[in-house]
């Protein structure tokens, strides 16, 4: 790994990693971290060129953000964690579920997609047309570059295949919010095509995590009690 990812992490029982979304932080799991310390060891990362983690040299790309994953907890010396994705992270998520299904004990997706198109339009137009605008700029401004790669993850990926999903076989929650970005169409067929996947709707839009916290970590609570026996201490 060329790079070292910046983490925070609070509690002292089995490992439960949180990732972010585009352009965010650990910190985005403020009220996850608190609200979780006291049964897991709560561990939130910064995404590769995101917050304090720097960019490295290495690809811009939800692949290699899960190599990371993968390089940060073999360097920690976890076997294996609770991981909860939101957003980008979600994506970043389900790529590591399918590749290294062992590492993973419990899974909560908040707000992933497929592709692109699980976004909606009145969302995604914009993000194509600011997408396009740095690129213009790029060769000359160190900031649009960065834009550039930022944006570049909603326009051209992530890029997972349905059938994919049958890969993943930790037990899993799909958790979004009623008003969010993704359509609840794109949520609903994730969670279907995941095997025994649960599928929570709350209110709120894509950021419920943040915005409505405690009905998120009372779902996410209530999930994580129903597989005790695999997934808590």
């Amino acid at each position: 790994m060329d790079i070292v990812l910046y983490h925070q992490e609070k509690g002292d029982k089995e490992p439960f990693i949180l990732l972010h979304g585009n352009g965010e932080d650990g910190s985005y799991f403020k009220n996850q971290i608190d609200y979780f310390c006291g049964m897991y060891r709560v561990i939130a990362l910064d995404t590769r060129g995101h917050g304090r983690s720097p960019r490295g040299t290495a690809l811009f790309t939800i692949e290699q953000f899960s190599q990371d994953l993968y390089d940060f907890m073999t360097g920690l010396e976890i076997s294996s964690a609770v991981i909860l994705g939101f957003s980008d992270g979600a994506n970043i998520a389900m790529r590591f579920a399918m590749k290294y299904p062992g590492k993973v004990k419990a899974l909560i997706l908040n707000g992933g997609n497929l592709n692109p198109k699980g976004v909606k339009r009145t969302i995604q137009i914009p993000i194509e047309i600011g997408y396009k605008i740095a690129r213009r700029f790029a060769p000359r401004s160190a900031s649009a570059k960065k834009n550039v790669e930022m944006l570049g993850l909603m326009v051209n990926e992530p890029n997972i295949k349905l059938n994919e999903l049958s890969k993943i076989t930790a037990p899993t929650l799909v958790i979004c919010g009623k008003r969010d970005m993704i359509k609840e169409s794109h949520t609903k067929e994730i969670a279907e095509n995941i095997p025994n996947a649960r599928l929570s709707i709350i209110k709120g839009n894509h950021f419920i995590a943040n915005k409505r916290y405690a009905a998120f970590n009372k779902e996410v609570e209530g999930f994580l009690q129903t597989i005790s026996g695999q997934a808590q201490p």
